[in-house]
């Protein structure tokens, strides 16, 4: 399996490499490749005695409240009448206020 290792210089002869996903997995080295490879070893460490899984949640409700209504009048045979209806209306409302006179 891969790991992505994010890896940081901190100053001179100080790097500390972290295992991505998992901020608890850091580690500390002289070298780029000292800190990596412990790194590599202490992640080695965990997957010896556990594992990785990947699960399913629901998703939640949309981070948009009115999303949770879109699709209700998917089945409604009188929405398309409803929606020329509107149509409608709002034309003879647009008609009225270019007829105002300011």
């Amino acid at each position: 399996m891969q790991y992505q290792i994010f890896v940081q210089n901190r100053a001179d002869q100080h790097f500390v490499a972290s295992v991505l996903g998992m901020p608890h997995l850091v580690a500390e080295g002289r070298t780029e490749a000292e800190a990596i490879g412990k790194a590599k070893s202490a992640l080695e460490e965990q997957l010896a005695t556990g594992k990785l899984v990947t699960v399913n949640l629901p998703a939640k409700e949309s981070f948009e409240p009115s999303m949770k209504y879109a699709g209700i009048f998917e089945h409604d045979s009188t929405f398309d009448d409803f929606m020329n209806h509107l149509a409608k209306i709002r034309e003879e409302a647009n008609r009225a206020v270019e007829n105002w006179s300011i």
